[in-house]
């Protein structure tokens, strides 16, 4: 049963989408539970994925590819883990800040979030700070995950932590080129990571 797992994470590594749907098509059928197969198989080959790429050994291409294989895999799981009250690990609420445009990085960082087995809701781009924070509430979210790319766009950040508080005990996440530990520490926010692969590391050690 292992071998078959290990072949899905191998395929979803090469980004062999229609080959990791057909494997996980046969360890369904074999009997193996949908958990099982998300967690050795989808999710673990994809934080190899997450691991190469913080070691700048894959690039942004690798990485959609491979997100893609997941997300075929995926498509036969999610009813199966509905069925089974999959536990979900996480939920983090993404977007980038109101008057930034770009989401590159953010769709970068949604892939390893999700390569983690975390539940996202993506808001998109220029979104408003009270935005985030009612997305939150509705969605129960344990964090907030956002990105600024222009300097003039930093205040919505502080905007958004300032409003943070009434919501208990979400996290505050923060990234983007402009963005540093200086500022995250200055706003009081509970993260700054530089990169996507250690967004997601951190996003699911605050949902442990």
């Amino acid at each position: 049963m292992s071998q078959l797992l290990d072949e899905i994470s191998r395929l979803l590594q090469q980004g062999r989408a229609p080959a990791v749907k057909e494997t996980v098509s046969r360890a369904i059928a074999e009997g193996l539970s949908a958990g099982e197969i998300l967690n050795g198989g989808l999710l673990a080959g994809m934080g190899v994925i997450g691991e190469k790429f913080k070691a700048n050994k894959v690039y942004i291409p690798e990485v959609m590819i491979a997100a893609r294989a997941m997300n075929a895999g995926l498509e036969l799981l999610k009813p199966l883990l509905a069925e089974s009250g999959g536990e979900v690990r996480g939920t983090v609420v993404l977007g980038t800040v109101k008057g930034d445009r770009h989401d590159i990085g953010k769709n970068l960082v949604k892939m390893m979030l999700e390569g983690k087995g975390l539940r996202v809701i993506d808001l998109g781009v220029d979104v408003p700070a009270a935005k985030y924070i009612s997305a939150a509430e509705q969605n129960g979210a344990d964090i907030i995950a956002c990105s600024a790319l222009l300097t003039t766009t930093m205040n919505e950040i502080v905007a958004l932590r300032n409003g943070t508080p009434a919501l208990g005990g979400v996290k505050v996440m923060i990234g983007g080129a402009p963005v540093t530990q200086a500022f995250c520490d200055e706003i009081g926010a509970d993260s700054y990571t530089p990169d996507a692969a250690t967004c997601a590391e951190v996003a699911l050690g605050f949902c442990s």
